[in-house]
């Protein structure tokens, strides 16, 4: 129980997206508002169109290098673990563990705090900072993976299954799909790790945001375009190339040599899925939490209340409810899995 003000007058669900009343001011809004807070730089999350957007250094120019100079009138940079007060509000930004820049905001006033987790995932990850648990009356926490079924094995050891493919069939390309911002770069440090120090390509789309991720002291290696223009298709011949799930839909993909096709993602745990692809090698990463890691961040985190958003709502309002934890979905629409 509340005593002071209610979680609803602070902030609560519109077709546009969260609303702070008090604040005036949206968070990740699926429509152009005069204000608004950004967890991270995935399309779902961060449209351009705003008049003001406040959001981390790293968000503010990932925006820049998707939508271009005028993404939005004007961008405030929020610096992390530091407040903000807005009209009466104060805001905060905290690690979400998610992509480069992703960020928790914590939203508070007369007493309440409201923590909006965006999308975030627990699992170390080399290319962003991360989760940082925040303590709070409210959670607001996604719910991708959030049924019982999704734990999701080990990353290194998905990474490993395409090491091993690569030594086991060196006359083939692999080719991999793997979402532009965050789950490419991810794939590519973890093969990095894993030992993999030859040339990758990549698709033009992630060229940009690769060597973005560069200037912010992420090592990626050695980066080249898959391009075959005036090449040698043998040239692909054991080699990774990465690209976005779209690029294998059009002629770019059919031009590599017998390529084992691989999709990195949390869903290649749906076989059913994989095969709707025709995946040959599923890597089964995943950017958000899986269901295991979504109760562990609550039981740390213990909200006085949860709220559920942009998933599978009802399993985990349900568990809640097991633990005596008050909880809601809150059905917000306009939200996928591009980052997944």
């Amino acid at each position: 129980m509340f005593w002071g003000m209610k979680p609803d007058a602070l902030l609560y669900p519109t077709p546009k997206g969260l609303y702070c009343a008090p604040g005036d001011f949206y968070v990740d809004p699926v429509h152009p508002v005069e204000r608004a807070l950004i967890t991270h730089g995935h399309a779902d999350h961060a449209r351009s169109g705003h008049t003001a957007v406040m959001a981390t250094r790293q968000t503010l120019d990932i925006m820049r290098i998707r939508y271009g100079e005028q993404f939005c009138v004007s961008e405030h940079v929020a610096e992390l673990r530091q407040t903000t007060v807005i009209n009466g509000v104060t805001v905060s930004f905290y690690p979400a563990g998610h992509v480069l820049g992703s960020a928790q905001i914590a939203i508070e006033k007369d007493g309440m705090r409201i923590v909006v987790s965006g999308d975030y995932k627990r699992r170390a990850d080399p290319t962003c900072l991360p989760f940082e648990p925040v303590k709070c009356d409210v959670f607001i926490t996604e719910a991708t993976f959030g049924l019982p079924v999704f734990h999701h094995p080990d990353d290194r050891a998905e990474i490993g299954k395409l090491i091993t493919s690569l030594k086991q069939f060196p006359e083939r390309s692999h080719l991999v799909g793997a979402y532009a911002l965050g789950k490419a770069q991810r794939v590519i440090a973890l093969l990095r790790e894993g030992g993999h120090d030859a040339p990758i390509y990549i698709h033009g789309a992630l060229t940009k945001l690769c060597d973005y991720y560069e200037t912010q002291g992420i090592a990626l290696g050695d980066l080249r375009p898959a391009t075959l223009t005036g090449k040698d298709k043998s040239m692909f011949a054991g080699a990774v190339i990465i690209g976005p799930p779209s690029a294998f839909a059009d002629k770019w993909a059919r031009r590599f040599i017998d390529p084992v096709s691989i999709f990195a993602s949390g869903w290649m745990m749906v076989r059913q899925r994989a095969k709707q692809r025709g995946v040959e090698l599923p890597i089964i990463l995943s950017d958000h939490c899986d269901w295991p890691e979504l109760l562990a961040t609550i039981s740390e985190i213990q909200p006085g209340e949860v709220w559920v958003t942009h998933g599978r709502e009802e399993a985990l309002v349900r568990w809640c409810a097991l633990q005596g934890i008050a909880a809601r979905p809150l059905h917000l629409v306009g939200y996928d899995d591009e980052g997944e």
